[in-house]
């Protein structure tokens, strides 16, 4: 696949099967298996995974799309799987692991460029392409109510989870601490993803943990209707720091009523991104677009993805 622009416009549908073979084009007699990396299965990245496969898979046998069966690529069997999330999904991309994967822009610029967690892979990072711009996630920082936590200056101290190594909500998190010149020896660090941190702030274990994500997020949502949490603003002259600094970060805004008892939330967004590798064939890339921008999948999708802010 040749384009090097960033953005494309592009989306995945997964069948939720455990085929780990790898890709390879061929006719469309035979079946082409194509997976994509995710998050964890409370994020948005995996239900989102899986809703764009479907658009894209094209079980053999089935009946043409003009005779209204599969508008898919002819073939083409897609899986979503569970990850660790951004970084390592370009990584498992990178390494061949996966065929595709959904990241943070910011992470895939660090990748592609060779700066952060990616500096010593500058000239692998080259060959990642970005084939859909997707939506805009926000931060959320979650905070337990009780835990005397209104401001992130608070934090100190507390019990703070920023994800799992290899994450991009570990990354972000760390240059937004940074900015208001908190580090990890300034609190207790919980090394928790977000299905584990849900559970630990439930159970009175957890004080606090970054979730980035298109709002609105099921779980959030499910501990904001149980009263259990509020949400951490994001703003002021910091907010505008990490803009500054960090040029894939965004000001944002979770809108009042998105989660249950919680009002209008100023905050900070990044965008998710559809990666491939350079060596995607210009066919199989071609007609995973054209299954994507189907007609007769627009509502699916325009349903499936996260609100835009």
């Amino acid at each position: 696949m040749r384009s090097e622009k960033w953005g494309g416009v592009t989306f995945i549908c997964v069948i939720l099967v455990s085929l780990l073979l790898p890709v390879s084009l061929s006719s469309s007699e035979d079946i082409t298996f194509f997976r994509i990396g995710t998050g964890s299965s409370s994020g948005t990245y995996f239900p989102i995974g899986t809703l764009i496969g479907s658009t894209i898979t094209g079980p053999p046998g089935s009946r043409p799309c003009d005779d209204g069966g599969s508008c898919g690529v002819p073939g083409l069997i897609a899986a979503a799987q569970t990850t660790r999330g951004s970084v390592a999904n370009i990584r498992g991309v990178l390494q061949g692991q996966l065929e595709s994967a959904l990241a943070q822009s910011d992470i895939i610029y660090a990748a592609y460029y060779g700066t952060g967690v990616f500096e010593r892979q500058a000239d692998l990072g080259k060959s990642l392409r970005v084939i859909a711009n997707l939506y805009p996630e926000d931060v959320h920082l979650i905070v337990r109510k009780g835990a005397q936590i209104k401001t992130v200056a608070d934090l100190k101290g507390k019990r703070v989870s920023i994800d799992l190594p290899g994450s991009g909500t570990r990354l972000n998190a760390r240059n937004i601490l940074r900015a208001y010149g908190i580090t990890e020896k300034d609190y207790h660090a919980i090394d928790a993803n977000s299905d584990k941190a849900l559970n630990l702030l439930r159970s009175g274990e957890l004080d606090a943990f970054f979730f980035i994500a298109g709002y609105p997020v099921n779980a959030v949502a499910e501990l904001a209707s149980s009263g259990l949490i509020e949400l951490l603003p994001i703003e002021g002259e910091k907010a505008e720091e990490v803009v500054n600094l960090y040029e894939f970060f965004s000001l944002s805004r979770i809108p009042e009523g998105v989660y249950e008892g919680i009002g209008e939330v100023p905050t900070l967004a990044v965008s998710t991104q559809w990666v491939v590798k350079a060596t995607l064939s210009d066919e199989l890339a071609y007609g995973i677009t054209s299954a994507l921008w189907h007609p007769r999948h627009r509502a699916i999708l325009d349903s499936g993805m996260p609100r835009e802010n």
